[in-house]
This record gives C-alpha cells, sequence and structure tokens, in this order.
C-alpha cells in the first residue's frame, strides 16, 4: 500500500518466509532489503505465492519446471536477483521498528478481513520501469475464483504430500488442496494401523500447506479420488460418526486475512482447525458395508461407448 512517495507498506503473515527474515534481519539491527516485482512471469507468480519450505529457492523450483534457470538481473541497490523479464521493479529496505497504515485491501478469501492496520514500512530507493508495462489482473472474488488459485491448488496438494511423508506418515494414496492457500485439504490413506488417518490429518492441518489459512482437513480411504469433491463429501457423508471422528485443533497459526478472527487479535492471528477422519472404521473395517459400483473395466467401457451422452453423469 502506498503511504507517500517514498513508503510503501507491506503486508506480510507472521509464518510466511517474508515476515522470517525480516525478523532476522532486525534481530542483526539490520534493515531487510526486498525487490518488489510485478508484471513478471506467471509461473513465478504461481510459485511465489505458493508455501515451498524454508530453505528452497523460488527461482530454483521454477527453473526446475522450466528446465533451465530463470533469468535474474543484480539488483543496483540491494543485490538481490531480481526477474529481468519484469514490467515494474521496486528496491529498498524494510527498517527495524518502522511502520506505517495498510488495508483495508480485498484478499483472496473473498473479504476485506485484515482491515485497516499498521504493517512493516518499506523504504523505498530505486524504481525500474518499462514503458507501457504489462501487468497481468487476478482479482480476488466471492467465493475464491481466480487463475492462481487452480494453479496454486495443483502445486500445493503436491508440497501437501510432500510434507506428509517428510513427517513419517505411511500409505499416502492421494492428497489435494482445494481453492487457494488450502482453505479446505483431502488426504487418502491405505490404513495400516489403529489412528493413522488421524495421525495424517493432525499432520495436514499444521504443514507449510495447511498451517496458514487452512480449516478443515478430510481423511478418506485410498477408493476415494481426493481431487473430487463430490467422492470426497460422499465419504464424509457416510463414513463419518460425528461423535468419535470430528476432531478440532485449538490455537493453530492462522492470519489477519482470516475473516473469522476478531478484530482485536489481527496482529497474532490463531484459528481452530477440523479434522475429519472419513476413512472406513478401522476396527472393523472388513465388515464395513460393500460400496455399490460398477468394477473399472466396466466403467470404461461405458465411457467408451456413451461418453458423449454421459457427460457430467458419471
Amino acid at each position: 500500500m502506498v503511504n507517500d512517495r517514498n513508503h510503501l507498506a507491506l503486508s506480510m503473515g507472521l509464518h510466511h518466509h517474508g515476515h522470517l527474515h525480516m525478523d532476522a534481519w532486525h534481530r542483526r539491527g539490520e534493515p531487510m532489503p526486498v525487490a518488489v516485482a510485478m508484471g513478471m512471469d506467471p509461473l513465478l507468480f504461481v510459485v511465489g505465492a505458493t508455501e515451498l519450505p524454508i530453505g528452497v529457492s523460488e527461482y530454483d523450483y521454477v527453473g526446475a519446471i522450466r528446465g533451465e534457470p530463470v533469468k535474474v538481473i543484480k539488483g543496483p541497490i540491494t543485490g538481490l536477483p531480481i526477474p529481468a523479464t519484469a514490467e515494474i521493479v521496486i528496491e529498498g529496505f524494510v527498517d527495524p521498528g518502522v511502520e506505517g497504515p495498510e488495508g483495508p485491501h480485498g484478499e483472496f478469501m473473498g473479504y476485506y478481513a485484515s482491515g485497516a492496520r499498521t504493517a512493516p514500512t518499506l523504504r523505498v530507493e530505486g524504481l525500474y520501469y518499462r514503458n507501457a508495462p504489462i501487468l497481468m489482473g487476478a482479482p480476488p472474488l466471492r467465493p475464491v475464483d481466480y487463475a492462481g488459485a487452480y494453479y496454486g491448488e495443483i502445486l500445493r496438494s503436491c508440497l501437501l504430500w510432500d510434507g506428509l511423508e517428510a513427517a513419517g506418515v505411511p500409505d499416502v494414496a492421494g492428497a489435494w488442496s482445494y481453492v487457494a492457500r488450502s482453505l479446505m485439504m483431502a488426504v487418502a490413506i491405505r490404513q495400516r494401523y489403529p489412528g493413522h488417518a488421524k495421525q495424517a490429518g493432525r499432520i495436514a492441518a499444521l504443514t507449510n500447506v495447511g498451517r496458514g489459512l487452512g480449516r478443515y482437513v478430510v481423511v478418506v480411504d485410498e477408493d476415494i479420488d481426493v481431487t473430487d469433491i463430490d467422492e470426497v463429501l460422499w465419504a464424509m457423508c457416510t463414513r463419518v460418526d460425528p461423535d468419535r471422528d470430528i476432531e478440532v485443533l485449538r490455537e493453530c497459526p492462522s492470519a489477519a486475512l482470516d475473516p473469522m478472527v476478531h478484530p482485536d487479535r489481527k496482529k497474532n492471528p490463531t484459528m481452530p482447525r477440523v479434522v475429519i477422519d472419513a476413512t472406513r472404521p478401522y476396527e472393523w473395517r472388513d465388515r464395513f458395508p460393500e460400496v455399490v459400483a460398477s468394477s473399472p473395466e466396466l466403467r470404461q467401457q461405458v465411457l467408451a461407448r456413451w461418453g458423449e451422452l454421459l457427460k457430467g453423469i458419471v
């Protein structure tokens, strides 16, 4: 947010990498160097808004996807790498203890939830731009509906699966992050022991992917396609004992963008998470009623013959 000619306010979640970097610089009593790029490669935009693990460079991640390094230039003021193809770039520093007004700003959750508050201030030292810059728009709408949300689902789903396996959850059969920033997530497992489903759900809720603004984690069996919300909802409605299978995790990290965070807690926001075990009960899963369904082979035969007529039905 523009405060005046030489100062911008930066909105950064407490658990986001930008805020963690700022804390490290300020603990040393030094200003944090910042380069703000606008009008960049769409892949940089999507990956930059994805919860990569700490220590993983977004430039390296994009380069791995593209199969070639991202072209950058060295910022003449901060020394930071700047996307060479960006349309507009601002360089500057965030000084310790300096804040300015920020917001209200309409965000991806579909609300002006963060309101007006103070935030770290960027002291602008340099501005670079192309003539007639091309800037893409991705306006947040209600409900969440913009291009970055859908591309982000794929990347976040992969990172969610990686996070589960890195934490030692065995036999993950699928993982999917619904909507931007993982507001709801589904995890499929092949159950191996009592408590396996709740273990997966609790860990998913607090991985890098889920810890920011995620609200619900649903754990299902491997026969459920986690990319199909109808199948996940069917499992929730038929395999959940509301008294036993719904768990609330208290005081989890959140963000000022969360509309359910009380206005007085926007600086230090927390919010519960809900873990829903929508798997067959482990203790008697072998006696659980058989699912009414066609075999995969028959389904493919029917689709091959009648697929055009059955679009949207099966």
